[in-house]
């Protein structure tokens, strides 16, 4: 219990290791503040008129469009079309018809609104005789909501990967191994001190994350406690490994970085792409590919598909653990 309290209070001085335990619970509140954030107002169109200048009849038909600004002259209307912050299509008169004006550097969908808008309003008394239906609008940040919420919670889940190398490479430059050299210490308790911090770090920042997104059921929250502790058991593992290879600390930063790329980099572009066959199987050499599969189908709800993805992780924590085993008994025996 000394040992293990040494290893906290050794990781605590750590500022990198804080960083990794606390930014993947800033992302998840501010994935949850965005995603109270109302963005439909982006899309409205916005109207430009002069004074005086339109009917009433015509201003009340644009607003039913979008909203509608009144300006006293030419130049103001110019001045507000070309600013490059708004969308505004300027709306003039044109005898009995109207004019657009837009300043090039929109979107094409209201660049094509503004082509557009004069010949639907010669057309507007037909136009009003036809029944409208509208349709609820999608959540169009929703799927990309629950992608960065599997990125983040993998960076959360792996980041005892962090903990682990940084507190063994910290140890060899301190000249500390040496001294676990010839302590009376097991190469199981050795392994379980050298563990635990990564995996209790890597597991409630998981969790807190966890907790500031997810609204999940209460069937699905143990598949989630699941996924987060063996994800986060193959993390500790690997930092071992980094660890146990890195002889200074910019190479094991080095192999943290490599490391967390690939984990981030290869479920997403598997997910994008929408990988299948062969290629979904080689993906799932990576062990972040079964934890992303298993929160994205969390988070729509389907529970069913994460069995095959926790049996996937609990391969891939046996096969990480005989490793490290292996390695370090082929080098305690040639040292």
């Amino acid at each position: 219990m000394r040992g293990l309290f040494y290893q906290l209070k050794s990781v605590w001085k750590d500022k990198l290791c804080i960083m990794s335990f606390f930014l993947p619970i800033v992302v998840a509140l501010a994935l949850r503040f965005i995603g109270g954030i109302d963005l439909s107002s982006v899309a409205e169109f916005h109207f430009g008129v002069l004074e005086s200048d339109l009917s009433v009849q015509t201003i009340v038909w644009l607003e039913r469009y979008g909203s509608v600004t009144a300006y006293k002259t030419l130049e103001e209307l110019t001045a507000a079309i070309n600013e490059p912050s708004t969308y505004m299509i300027g709306v003039t008169s044109d005898g009995d018809s109207i004019q657009t004006m837009v300043s090039g550097d929109e979107l094409d969908l209201f660049r094509q609104t503004a082509d557009t808008l004069p010949a639907l309003y010669e057309r507007r008394e037909s136009a009003g005789q036809i029944n409208i239906t509208v349709l609820e609008r999608p959540d169009m940040m929703a799927g990309l909501q629950n992608i960065f919420i599997a990125i983040t919670l993998i960076v959360a889940m792996f980041m005892g990967c962090t903990f682990n190398a940084m507190n063994i490479i910290s140890e060899k430059e301190n000249g500390v191994e040496l001294v676990n050299q010839v302590l009376p210490m097991t190469q199981g308790g050795y392994v379980v001190q050298k563990i635990f911090v990564g995996f209790i770090g890597g597991c409630l920042s998981a969790v807190l994350s966890a907790c500031c997104y997810f609204r999940i059921s209460v069937n699905n929250i143990l598949l989630m406690l699941v996924l987060i502790i063996l994800s986060a058991f193959i993390a500790a593992l690997i930092g071992l490994l980094i660890g146990k290879f890195s002889e200074s600390l910019m190479v094991g930063v080095v192999y943290i970085k490599i490391i967390m790329i690939i984990f981030m980099a290869v479920p997403l572009v598997s997910y994008l792409l929408a990988a299948g066959g062969l290629i979904s199987v080689l993906c799932y050499f990576v062990p972040s590919s079964a934890s992303f599969e298993g929160i994205m189908n969390l988070a729509v709800g389907d529970g069913s598909v994460v069995k095959k993805d926790m049996f996937i992780l609990l391969a891939h924590c046996i096969i990480w653990f005989l490793l490290y085993l292996s390695i370090s008994k082929w080098q305690k025996k040639h040292k």
